[in-house]
């Protein structure tokens, strides 16, 4: 058993045995501890539907057994995080992408299939719901990465292109959508300019807090929970993203100790958003400590 004097990650991973769901102590143990692969595919299996979508609260804030795209966007990243992002199982999901999306080619943040479950009071749902940056940008960007080719792709790209243009007023949860966009799509001079635009829309609009010593004295965006608020790590998950060039070494290190320094007494690390229900939050810290861990280990950071 973890002690006081425990590692980060020891601390954590008995966290992760007493809350979490079977997919999350999948993931941590092939992350963290060397283990398979295939039994995280396993256990993601579970949530998964004949249109290829995936439900049964895989995303915790969204309840029932019914396909969504943010559920399924949350299933191609535990792919990508075991280098699943390929063959069948992702045509399947382009083909649910491809049935589910709007006019425009793009991703609705909830299909109207949800009515009649439990949902997050801050997801509404609409009879005839828009294409959204936030829900389409993460796919995207993912897809590409992983060189994915469908015909999906193409008209949801330019989607995805013409809402990172038009953003002038925005918030941290899309910007982090724009991101994952911009750090996978293929024209990256393209998104190199856009994401420098964004970077100075994130510190003028003081959507990111710099100082987590005075983050009081930062704004919440409208709708968010009390504290919702977002740091460079947010941004820039990994070195690589597009984001770490918006932020000095002082304010990404600055930020990282505040990331650190937020493992809870159990081991786990807190969510921040709007807690509406019970198991909402109980699912949900497990998979913000696993994020957080990933964080801190990509930015160098010792866990062991």
């Amino acid at each position: 058993m973890a002690g006081t004097g425990a590692t980060p990650l020891a601390r954590a991973e008995q966290f992760i045995w007493l809350t979490a769901r079977v997919l999350e102590q999948r993931r941590f143990a092939h992350l963290f501890l060397g283990g398979s692969a295939d039994t995280v595919e396993t256990a993601l299996a579970a949530y998964r539907n004949e249109d290829g979508g995936y439900g049964y609260a895989l995303e915790p804030d969204l309840r029932g057994p019914v396909s969504q795209p943010l559920h399924t966007a949350h299933a191609l990243s535990v792919l990508d995080s075991i280098g699943g992002c390929c063959g069948l199982r992702v045509e399947r999901i382009c083909r649910y992408l491809t049935e589910v999306s709007t006019k425009e080619g793009a991703l609705p943040a909830l299909h109207p299939s949800q009515r009649g479950y439990p949902a997050a009071p801050f997801i509404p749902a609409l009879d005839d719901p828009p294409a959204e940056l936030l829900a389409t940008g993460p796919v995207v960007g993912l897809l590409h990465r992983n060189q994915v080719w469908h015909a999906w792709l193409f008209r949801a790209t330019d989607f995805c292109w013409a809402a990172v243009d038009a953003l002038e007023q925005s918030h941290p949860y899309e910007i982090e959508a724009a991101l994952a966009f911009l750090d996978g799509v293929p024209d990256r001079a393209r998104a190199e300019s856009a994401a420098g635009r964004l970077g100075q829309l994130v510190r003028e609009q003081r959507l990111v807090v710099l100082d987590p010593g005075r983050r009081a004295e930062y704004p919440v965006a409208a709708g968010y929970a009390p504290g919702e608020h977002h740091f460079p790590y947010d941004y820039a998950r990994t070195p690589g993203s597009l984001a770490r060039r918006w932020f000095s070494d002082g304010e990404l290190e600055g930020a990282l100790d505040h990331l650190a320094a937020e493992q809870q007494e159990d081991g786990g690390w807190p969510v921040n958003w709007r807690e509406w229900a019970p198991g909402t939050a109980l699912e949900g810290r497990p998979i913000v400590t696993i994020r957080a861990l990933q964080t801190l280990r990509s930015h160098g950071r010792r866990l062991d």
